[in-house]
């Protein structure tokens, strides 16, 4: 049924100049980096009966199934894998999600070794990983300062702890063969009017300097710093703003992250990629639904989702650009809800391969732009649903509809039956 449906669907995209079987094996190259912290509310595995996440974070809800230890949280996303089409995936962890077995006495006690289990367990799920610092929920974040502490043993703290974050996002990328990206987000700010927004920025400059002297192979590690307008607890402002990383990576040469649910409700970071790509080698994208305020909802095939993909293609840059989900709403299923943002991002990909952007782009070459405007709007009826089911088949992977059931399932099976 899919075979024939998507023959159909491949001859009508063949009238507007598409070739359906060139955009899936792009999109099969194109790498998404499933989070991981939806599966336990970035609580993480450093010490037992760990609490809530705090300093800037907040998860909403508290729904059956959250992985209380590390076995747990492997089977979950092996199940999440399974219900995700196409070869090229990663998992993205924080590093208090580390194989500590609930011991680490202190948070620069981790070493390599903590995440050997998971270089194994990724190579057996023929995956790449990502690893960023969890700079959060801890004494050493005092008055809403951790790298920007003018408290220099503070401040000291955390440059070592990003210090060790970055040798052993190295050492993943190296024994995995897949670069890893550390990306450096703090929850640093203030809640109310400060005069010190100078001096913050200044010591966290100089931390950052610290954090990397020590250069990488990029084949190993790719390093990124994430933005952010404002968080619960420092809604005044937030040390590291997007004027800052965006400056601080320029000048630094590393990677800028953008996540989609920190910026103003009338900001789309669709019009910011194409301002940035000229300048920098890598973008990452963490794609997340912010509702009124960064929110962290589910990712779902929005027109922003769709936009930001189409700028990407319409730019050929998917080579610059990482993409990643990242969310947590713990009022659902915590396994069908990375599902749904990651399928999202491939079904996002699949529609902007599958624009016939030559023909437009020759449109707006000749100033014709009703015709730009009225090829846009009829693509959105053509039948790419049938190539993104088709694609689903041939990556023995369950269609929409049948994965929902597949979810359902586990979570009755599995995730209900925990504590």
């Amino acid at each position: 049924m899919e075979k024939n449906a998507y023959e159909i669907a491949k001859s009508r995209y063949a009238e507007l100049g598409v070739n359906t079987d060139d955009a899936l094996n792009k999109l099969k190259k194109i790498p998404v980096s499933i989070h991981t912290w939806q599966l336990d509310d970035v609580i993480g595995f450093e010490v037992e009966n760990a609490g809530k996440i705090s300093a800037g974070l907040t998860s909403t809800g508290d729904h059956t199934g959250r992985a209380e230890n590390i076995e747990q949280y492997r089977a979950d996303l092996e199940k999440v894998l399974s219900l995700v089409p196409g070869p090229n995936k990663k998992v993205s962890l924080q590093s208090n999600e580390g194989d500590y077995k609930g011991k680490l006495a202190d948070k620069n006690d981790m070493s390599k070794s903590h995440f050997n289990s998971w270089i194994d367990w990724a190579k057996a799920n023929k995956i790449g990983l990502d690893m960023s610092p969890s700079i959060y929920s801890h004494r050493y974040v005092k008055d809403g300062y951790s790298l920007s502490s003018s408290e220099k043993f503070i401040s000291d703290y955390w440059i070592e702890y990003c210090k060790k974050n970055r040798e052993i996002s190295s050492y993943i990328g190296e024994k995995t063969g897949i670069s890893n990206i550390c990306n450096i987000w703090i929850p640093d700010g203030s809640k109310d009017i400060t005069p010190a927004r100078y001096e913050h920025r200044q010591i966290l400059k100089q931390s950052l300097d610290e954090i990397y002297k020590v250069k990488y192979p990029k084949e190993f590690l790719i390093d990124t710093v994430e933005s952010k307008l404002f968080g619960i607890g420092f809604e005044f402002y937030n040390t590291g703003s997007l004027e800052f990383y965006l400056a601080y990576a320029m000048y630094k040469k590393i990677g800028l992250t953008l996540d989609t649910g920190h910026f103003h409700q009338s900001e789309v970071a669709s019009d910011k990629l194409t301002a940035i790509l000229p300048f920098l080698d890598d973008i990452v994208l963490h794609l997340s639904r912010g509702l009124r305020w960064d929110s962290d909802h589910v990712t779902i095939l929005s027109d922003e989702l769709i936009a930001i993909m189409q700028e990407i293609a319409r730019a050929d840059a998917f080579d610059k650009v990482h993409l990643g989900t990242d969310y947590f709403d713990a009022s659902i299923n915590r396994v069908g809800a990375l599902a749904t943002g990651a399928r999202a991002v491939c079904k996002a990909i699949l529609f902007a391969l599958l624009e016939s952007t030559k023909a437009i782009m020759d449109a707006e070459a000749q100033g014709d732009y009703f015709t730009r405007l009225a090829l846009m709007e009829d693509l959105k009826s053509m039948p790419y649903g049938d190539v993104w089911n088709y694609y689903c088949k041939i990556n023995n992977t369950p269609s929409d509809f049948e994965w929902i059931k597949e979810a359902s399932i586990y979570e009755k099976e599995v995730l209900l039956k925990r504590k």
